[in-house]
Order: C-alpha cells, then sequence, then structure tokens
C-alpha cells in the first residue's frame, strides 16, 4: 500500500478521499481539522487550537516556510505527494510529486493572464487586467475608461482574498504591485477538468458561490463553495465551454486535477482564473459524479484518464464563516466536515465548518444546504 503526503491548508478532502481509495495517508495543513484524524496515519498542523481559546486570523498565522517544515517530517515515509491550495510544488522532491511540478507562472496571475491574451487572442475572453505598482498608476488607467469598473487584486493569491472593487476610497496599494483588472459582471462558474499529457477531459461545470455575506464571508470576492452541476446554460454553450477549458489546460501542459474560474457576461465565457491544482469543488465533484477524485487525479497524473462520467445528483459546498466572535459548540453532524476543536474560539469572519450535502433535485439540495447552514450558527454562542 503506498504511502501518499497531502500538503496544503485544508488536506480533509484530498486525504479522506485518499483514505477510501486504499492508501496510507500522511498531511501536512494548517487547520488540522479534528475530521482528519480517521483518515491518516499521522498528521501535523501549524495551528494548535485549544479549548476556550481563539484560533487567530489565517492570514496572520500561516506562513509557506511552516507548512514546509512540518511537511519535512513525513516526505521520507511518502512515496508521492499531492500539493494542494497554499504548497507550493517546488519545495518538494520532483521525482515524488503528483501533478504539476512548477506552477510558478500560473500562480503569478499577471503572467497568467499575459500567457492567455497571447496563446488564445481571438478564440478566448479575458478581462483588461494591468500590472500597477502605485496608486496613480491606477487611477491614470480608471481615469482613460470611465465607462468600465474595475477591481484590484493581489499578484499571487488565493480564495478570493485581498481583492477589493477599485474606487476613489482606495488610498493605497498594499501589494508590492498589484493588479487592476476590469469588473466582468455575471454568473461566476468554475470547470473541474482532469488531463494527462496528450488528453483532457472536462468534468463539471460547476455554480461558484462568491462572497456570500449569508455565509459570513467578509470579502467582496471570497470563495465561498460551489453548486454542480451548472444548469444556466443550454447544452451546445456548455458542450463548447468544456472543449475551450480543454483546450487552455492541454494548451498549458497541465497535469491530473485542474479547473478554470470564469464568468459568463451576454453568452460569453471571460476566464478570469487557471487554478493548477485539486479545486474546491474537490467534493461536489465526488457526491456529483460517484468517483473518488483523489484517485482520479492520480491515475491521471500517471498517463490514464478515467471514462467521462455523467452527474447523477446535484451537490453543494458551502465554506461556513464567523459572523461574529464565537465559541464552537456541538456542530458534529453529517454533512458538516472541517470541523474545529469543540469550545475553541473563531473569530468574526474566520471559517468555522464546509457544509457538503446532495440531492436529486436542486431546489430540495438548496434547502438541506440552508438548513445544515443554520443548525451550524445555531450553535456558535457569541463571546465578547
Amino acid at each position: 500500500m503506498e504511502n501518499v503526503l497531502v500538503v496544503g491548508t485544508n488536506t480533509r478532502p484530498v486525504a479522506c478521499s485518499l483514505n477510501r481509495a486504499g492508501f496510507n495517508v500522511y498531511s501536512a495543513d494548517y487547520f488540522g481539522c479534528e475530521d482528519i484524524t480517521p483518515c491518516v496515519k499521522e498528521y501535523s498542523s501549524i495551528l494548535k487550537s485549544k479549548p476556550y481559546e481563539s484560533t487567530g486570523f489565517f492570514y496572520e498565522g500561516f506562513k509557506q516556510s511552516s507548512l514546509n517544515e512540518i511537511a519535512a517530517e513525513f516526505i521520507d515515509d511518502a512515496d508521492q505527494i499531492i500539493c494542494c491550495s497554499g504548497a507550493d510544488p517546488k519545495q518538494f522532491p520532483k521525482n515524488k510529486v503528483l501533478g504539476n511540478k512548477d506552477i510558478s507562472n500560473i500562480e503569478n496571475k499577471y503572467k497568467q493572464y499575459k500567457t492567455l491574451k497571447k496563446r488564445f487572442e481571438g478564440i478566448i475572453e479575458v478581462p483588461d487586467t494591468y500590472l500597477v505598482k502605485s496608486l496613480d498608476d491606477a487611477h491614470d488607467i480608471v481615469m482613460n475608461q470611465p465607462q468600465k469598473k474595475f477591481l484590484i487584486k493581489p499578484v499571487q493569491g488565493s480564495g478570493g482574498v485581498g481583492i477589493t472593487n477599485f474606487t476613489k476610497q482606495v488610498t493605497s496599494i498594499d501589494y508590492n504591485g498589484a493588479l487592476l483588472q476590469e469588473i466582468v459582471e455575471g454568473p461566476n462558474i468554475s470547470t473541474s477538468v482532469i488531463s494527462k499529457v496528450d488528453e483532457a477531459k472536462t468534468l463539471l461545470v460547476n455554480w461558484q458561490l462568491i462572497g456570500k455575506k449569508n455565509l459570513g464571508q467578509l470579502e467582496s470576492y471570497g470563495y465561498c463553495g460551489n453548486i454542480t452541476p451548472y444548469t444556466g446554460m443550454d447544452q451546445a454553450s456548455v458542450d463548447n465551454l468544456k472543449t475551450l477549458s480543454e483546450e487552455i489546460i492541454l494548451d498549458l501542459g497541465l497535469i491530473g486535477s485542474n479547473g478554470l474560474d470564469i464568468i459568463i457576461k451576454d453568452n460569453n465565457p471571460y476566464i478570469i482564473e487557471i487554478n493548477p491544482r485539486l479545486q474546491g469543488s474537490f467534493e461536489v465533484a465526488e457526491l456529483s459524479l460517484g468517483i473518488n477524485m483523489a484517485q482520479t487525479h492520480i491515475k491521471a497524473c500517471n498517463d490514464s484518464l478515467i471514462e467521462n462520467p455523467k452527474p447523477r445528483c446535484f451537490a453543494m459546498k458551502q465554506v461556513v464563516f464567523a459572523m461574529e466572535r464565537s465559541s464552537v459548540g456541538d456542530i458534529n453532524q453529517p454533512g458538516i466536515f472541517d470541523l474545529p476543536l469543540k469550545n475553541v474560539i473563531i473569530e468574526q469572519g474566520e471559517p468555522i465548518a464546509t457544509v457538503v450535502n446532495s440531492g436529486k433535485i436542486l431546489e430540495n439540495t438548496l434547502d438541506t444546504g440552508k438548513k445544515l447552514v443554520s443548525y451550524l450558527y445555531q450553535n456558535m454562542p457569541s463571546m465578547p
């Protein structure tokens, strides 16, 4: 039985998928959720939670160097390594990494934009994007295009964190350079693509939940989950989007499980970002398609693609954030995952847990998900 090390900010979904596929699993992540324990042989986390104490703020506590440090203790035991969001595959032995081994040109969103613009001009739409070094640079660009709205975002990052609308209220650029990007308005969707060197298949088109205040998300463009399959397009448009996604993934030489973030405007897909790793839609893909996504990823990395399955149900994932500073009560029940230690204190805007559910009828699936979120919040008493 092979030993697989999973590294990232939250490894629970992939670790448990690997466990179900029969692998010995090691994990190194930030959160160290309580429900990862049954899925792993050993694990280590950056966050050391204690009852009645605050878990703090992720973007103050997370450091990639710390993640590399705790992962190092498992590298010798691992036959293979899977890097999730937050992990840099270049930090690990190349011969052990399952998936893309160098994603630096894609993780850099400006380089990604330039690549898409150059290779797919006339084929795809991408929002106008500028690398700006100062507030004056940004204001000059905006003033010269009064018919457009813009947002400002970090050159590197994930989950929609740090992205804000560019208005007169923006008084500084906090990054070492930032991207000023045209705002494209329309449904937020994503595609889940599985690929080997010479072939790619789009498994799903998903609706993305972005900036949902009812889930406690404070970031305007912050990721909150997915609903799959997406039902807002006709079949011809879905097929076109799948083909386009496959062409982009193959052109960039990506293997394994990867994805694209897309906005549909006037029936035209605008490519917003490429995610060169296992995506947040991992769990809804497993539920909807009835497959093991970790095993599917491994097979693709070993040059073998599964037959393209059809969705058998709707699936919904919701990342739930604290509406206010709260204590974790009894939230352990079916459908609630990424469980924090009971009685720890979660700060406002920080993630509490993940709600995942499925159903044959979309409306029923949405209703069940809403009730699970309500139950979670009811068991999160506020703290001073």
